[in-house]
């Protein structure tokens, strides 16, 4: 473990797009990959209240990962809650290998889908992004990793490092566990009913929201996932979201001149008011 990094601030390419309000455009592209390593799939069987309160999770997770990133002299401290979340997820696969949900390679393959979120996100939704560009926001997610207080042994040393590392674990390793198989399975069988919403009523306005959350879904998913999970999709849901994903670029003309409120989510709001805006687009 190397000494612990100065957090991230005003000056880096992170802060100016992490929390863009756009990126929520991607979907559950992270938590579905995360699900798809044997090892954090069965972790999340085994202990979280994933399937029972599967949206509250999600919200619950990405405060603490947003803290980590945006919380200056606190990030760190936020990293350590964080990890110490997953101290007892612990256990044994089915084909008997056990599992700690702090195994550096398990841990860093969980913050390398969060990293991937926030390229494939700018890329599809804000601008295309030169390869410098990805070098830095890379150098910048070891500082943001370094925050959680977990080996970093494992964490590739650059940009074309961690390229490879990612194309490797898409080729052999991830696998359609159940835990994925459960973060999709509305795209199939439709959003489920709200509580107190009454199931007359859901029926009869679910129809449009499961075809919204059926494309936002499987077309930020990697060709790769949708592989594995089996999930449908043509060439022209292919050709729709890329007009999709066009039509919200050519809206970043106007972006700026919105107010913060829409731009960026709390998180973020708060560390520019403490420490300043980004600096850098």
């Amino acid at each position: 473990m190397t000494a612990m990094p100065a957090p991230l601030g005003p000056t880096s390419l992170t802060w100016a797009y992490f929390a863009d309000t756009r990126l929520l455009l991607v979907g559950p592209r992270a938590a579905v990959l995360q699900n798809m390593l044997p090892a954090l799939g069965q972790g999340v069987l085994d202990h979280s209240v994933f399937f029972d309160e599967t949206f509250a999770r999600l919200k619950r997770s990405a405060g603490p990962i947003l803290d980590t990133v945006y919380g200056g002299t606190e990030a760190a401290a936020s990293g350590r809650r964080v990890r110490d979340f997953h101290r007892d997820i612990k256990g044994v696969q089915p084909d008997g290998a056990r599992y700690h949900a702090l195994d550096p390679d398990t841990y860093f393959w969980a913050h390398a889908t969060f990293f991937d979120h926030l390229l494939y996100g700018i890329e599809t939704f804000v601008r295309p992004l030169t390869t410098a560009d990805k070098r830095r926001l890379y150098a910048e997610s070891r500082t943001w990793y370094r925050m959680y207080g977990v080996s970093d042994r494992t964490m590739p040393e650059t940009w074309e490092d961690f390229e490879a590392y990612w194309e490797r674990m898409l080729a052999g390793v991830l696998v359609a566990h159940k835990t994925a198989r459960y973060g999709v399975g509305y795209v199939t069988k439709g959003l489920p009913a709200p509580p107190k919403v009454p199931k007359a009523l859901w029926r009869a306005v679910s129809p449009p929201l499961n075809a919204v959350a059926r494309f936002v879904t499987v077309g930020g998913c990697h060709p790769r996932m949708r592989e594995l999970l089996d999930l449908p999709w043509s060439e022209a849901d292919e050709r729709r979201y890329r007009r999709f994903a066009a039509l919200v670029r050519r809206f970043g003309v106007i972006w700026p001149v919105l107010p913060e409120v829409v731009r960026y989510l709390p998180q973020a709001r708060r560390a520019f008011a403490r420490d300043g805006r980004p600096r850098v687009r």
